[in-house]
């Protein structure tokens, strides 16, 4: 078990160190990659969904929402349905970043995915889904193309 999470980790920061040129460039880090990415899987996401997905702090939140709001990454909208309550969604050049972070990405997963097959594949989601919290998985299963 522990090759697998040694294998986990490395995997984990070899396939998100792909986009860190990207980052970089936009003055941006790995904690705003992981809301950039959120927030596009859930558009309209308020700001306390966006702290029960993250499980980061609210002063951690803050200071990666407001960077991505002052760079024009992200816009936050009052919701149509109460006022009081903030959406928030990928501007164009949010979007257009999250695109080329992914770009980056998926080609080293397309390449593992096909080498190890679908029957490698589904048993993968299937530990993966083991991992994750029922609350997670039920949602991440649901999402995956």
């Amino acid at each position: 078990m522990k090759q697998g999470v040694d294998l986990l980790f490395h995997a984990f920061l070899d396939v998100f160190g792909q986009d860190e040129a990207a980052l970089r460039a936009a003055k941006l880090g790995r904690a705003h990659r992981r809301a950039l990415y959120f927030i596009a899987r859930n558009p309209g996401v308020t700001v306390a969904g966006l702290l029960a997905i993250l499980k980061i702090t609210k002063q951690s939140l803050n200071r990666v929402l407001n960077d991505l709001l002052d760079g024009g990454f992200v816009e936050r909208r009052a919701a149509p349905n109460d006022r009081r309550m903030r959406q928030l969604r990928l501007s164009p050049k949010g979007a257009q970043l999250e695109t080329a972070l992914w770009d980056a990405q998926r080609p080293k997963l397309v390449r593992a995915f096909r080498e190890a097959g679908p029957d490698a594949v589904a048993g993968f989601r299937r530990v993966l889904s083991g991992l994750a919290p029922a609350e997670k998985r039920n949602r991440a299963i649901g999402s995956i193309p």
